[in-house]
C-alpha cells in the first residue's frame, strides 16, 4: 500500500500542542500517506444525552475516521499520572458507536510532556483503556518526548537525533504492521 491513510488523534485540543507537533514530525517520518486529523472537541460523555439525543455527529465522524483508517497514531500527555480527559471521553464516546472501529486497527502510541518521564504514566494508561477495543497497539519502541516544549525547532522538527530515531523506527514499525 503507497499512500495509507493514517489517522492522528492528539491528547489535547491546543492547536500548536507538543502532541499535535510530535504526532505531524510521526506522519512526517511516517512517509507518503494521506494524512487525517482527528478532532477530539466533543461533548462529555452523558448517557441521559445519548438516550435523548443519540450519537453526535463529531462522534460518529470520529468513529468512522478510525474504521477508515489504515492505521492510527496516538499522541497523549500526561495530566496527574494519566491521560488527558478529552482523549479518555473520546475513546468513551467511540466505545458507544456501532461497528467496533477499533478492532484489529494498527495503533502507534506516543506522549510528549513536559515532565522528565515524557507521559510514561499517560501511555501505560491510554494502553489500559483501549484493552477492551482489541486494536494492534504497537509494543515499540516507545515514544516518551520528555520536556516536549523545548523539542522542536522552528520547523515543527525534532531537535535530538535520538528522538528522531525512535520515531522513525516506530514508523517503520506501523508501516510493515499495515501490510500485516
Amino acid at each position: 500500500m503507497s499512500h495509507p491513510t493514517l489517522l492522528g488523534i492528539a491528547g489535547s485540543l491546543r492547536k500548536q500542542s507538543s502532541n499535535r507537533c510530535l504526532i505531524r514530525e510521526a506522519t512526517r517520518l511516517f512517509g507518503a500517506a494521506n494524512f487525517v486529523d482527528g478532532d477530539l472537541n466533543l461533548p462529555l460523555y452523558d448517557g441521559d444525552n445519548e438516550d435523548a439525543d443519540g450519537i453526535p455527529a463529531t462522534v460518529q465522524v470520529l468513529a468512522d475516521q478510525i474504521a477508515a483508517a489504515d492505521a492510527v497514531v496516538i499522541s497523549t500527555p500526561e495530566y496527574n499520572k494519566g491521560l488527558s480527559g478529552v482523549l479518555k471521553n473520546a475513546l468513551d464516546w467511540v466505545s458507544r458507536t456501532d461497528g467496533r472501529p477499533w478492532a484489529g486497527k494498527p495503533v502507534a502510541v506516543m506522549s510528549a510532556a513536559a515532565g522528565r518521564a515524557g507521559g510514561v504514566s499517560a501511555q501505560m494508561t491510554l494502553r489500559a483503556c483501549m484493552v477492551a477495543f482489541r486494536p494492534r497497539i504497537l509494543q515499540g519502541p516507545e515514544v516518551h518526548l520528555a520536556n516536549s516544549s523545548n523539542e522542536f525547532d522552528q520547523n515543527g522538527h525534532l531537535k535530538n537525533e535520538i528522538y528522531v530515531k525512535t520515531l522513525s523506527e516506530l514508523m517503520t514499525t506501523l508501516r510493515a504492521e499495515i501490510g500485516r
